[in-house]
């Protein structure tokens, strides 16, 4: 793998647009003095992390919303936006990035969230795979500090070198998320591939029912 600009991992995409204005600034402001890749991934990581708000009652399937620049506009969002986000503004600064896809199980979700959902298995829980000193390295920043906090999680950390992957467990050893299945990883959202697990895992989420339904996972709490 190398970075070079031909690289599908550092070209501008439908959904990772960091080519656009909004993207690259929030990019420079992030990494500000950083030198290595090393050094501007992590960075890069908490500022998606913390900058933009977990909230899974954005779920949508409006594909303007999925968009990098889109992301930071809204300011919060779930795993999927966040995750082309991360990957967007990496290739921004040259570390070449690509998308993944898991189901996994939350055992720790909200009552109202399950009640919505009807389930505790997340379907296409997004990620990113960053290219750093020669290998790829899973970041996933999802979950935010303080909804972490809220949710009794310790909040994920990412140095580069090692994959950030959702916890087993919280902190007090109690059951959190279980990787069931990965759908593998793609330079760009395979858009129609989540939409079609979308509809097999929540088909009630597409008549209607549910158009208008807000909230605030964060102010929720565990339940």
């Amino acid at each position: 793998m190398t970075s070079n600009s031909s690289s599908p991992y550092l070209a501008p995409t439908r959904y990772i647009d960091s080519d656009h204005d909004r993207v690259v600034a929030f990019a420079r402001e992030a990494v500000g003095d950083a030198s290595t890749d090393r050094e501007k991934a992590i960075r890069l990581y908490y500022a998606v992390r913390d900058g933009i708000r977990y909230n899974p009652y954005r779920f949508g399937i409006d594909h303007d919303a999925f968009r990098a620049s889109e992301v930071i506009a809204a300011g919060e969002q779930f795993c999927v936006p966040k995750a082309l986000l991360l990957a967007a503004v990496a290739r921004a600064v040259g570390i070449p990035s690509r998308v993944g896809f898991a189901d996994v199980k939350n055992h720790i979700a909200s009552p109202r969230l399950l009640e919505l959902l009807r389930t505790d298995i997340f379907t296409f829980h997004g990620y990113t795979e960053l290219f750093i000193e020669g290998k790829w390295v899973k970041a996933t920043p999802a979950f935010n500090k303080t909804l972490c906090e809220k949710f009794n999680l310790a909040p994920l950390e990412f140095d580069g070198v090692h994959d950030a992957i959702f916890h087993a467990f919280d902190l007090q050893g109690n059951d959190f998320m279980e990787y069931l299945h990965d759908h593998g990883t793609f330079a760009d959202m395979p858009f129609d591939l989540m939409v079609d697990a979308f509809r097999r895992h929540y088909p009630h989420l597409f008549d209607g029912s549910l158009d208008g339904v807000t909230g605030d996972l964060e102010a929720e709490g565990p339940g």
